[in-house]
């Protein structure tokens, strides 16, 4: 199998539960698509909520807000992604969680045109990941939970994105994901594909390949670097 992954930037956005959807918008209200995304099933849908932080400096003050999309279709659980810079803005605790982890996370308010709800948890900034099938991952030799390290890069802004861990399913297409600050540090900008070069457990020593596995006196296996 070719070392290509497809890089994809997911910006902040929101899930959430039936329940909460129609206490936001309405008895009854269902999400519809605007737009499906690269993984099976999974769409941005038309609606937007305004999602309310803390300010910090002054609590009895006003308090910042931004409108997320609300990504379908819902789920068992309401759950936030933002980033760390999203996270300062908003004034939010946010945790870098795998997607469902969300037990003692932070805190919100959700408002929509007919209600809000107050989320005791659930806001998190998503660990990095590679959703991958089966035959992808033993094509990779990797397995469901592994961590890896991922190059990804524009010019002059190549990164190398450890703690990246392997999510594997049937139900996944091959395809990593990135938040917004990490796409801007790598100028991961438009059709971007990454490169596995190493493993956990694998570490960069002088004179030595940073994968382990070293084509050559000087060069490194990944075929992007080369070391004095």
């Amino acid at each position: 199998m070719e070392n290509k992954i497809l890089v994809e930037t997911s910006a902040r956005h929101v899930h959430v539960t039936q329940e909460t959807l129609e206490v936001l918008f309405g008895a009854g209200h269902q999400l519809e698509v605007r737009k499906m995304l690269s993984q099976p099933g999974q769409f941005a849908s038309t609606d937007k909520v305004t999602v309310i932080g803390y300010n910090k400096k002054d609590p009895n003050g006003p308090r910042p807000s931004a409108a997320l999309s609300i990504l379908g279709p819902v789920r068992d659980h309401n759950q936030v992604e933002v980033s760390y810079t999203d996270a300062r803005n908003l004034g939010l605790t946010a945790p870098v969680r795998e997607s469902g982890d969300i037990a003692g996370s932070g805190k919100c308010t959700l408002k929509g045109p007919a209600g809000e709800v107050d989320l005791e948890e659930g806001v998190i900034i998503a660990k990095r990941h590679i959703h991958m099938t089966p035959e992808d991952a033993e094509g990779f030799g990797v397995k469901n939970g592994d961590i890896v390290a991922v190059m990804v890069g524009g010019e002059g802004r190549a990164t190398i994105f450890c703690d990246t861990v392997v999510r594997v399913s049937p139900k996944y297409a091959l395809a990593m994901h990135i938040d917004t600050d990490e796409c801007n540090a790598a100028a991961a900008f438009g059709e971007v594909y990454g490169q596995l070069v190493m493993f956990e457990d694998h570490h960069c020593h002088e004179g030595e390949c940073c994968c382990g596995e070293g084509e050559g006196e000087g060069e490194c296996c990944c075929g992007h670097h080369h070391h004095e």
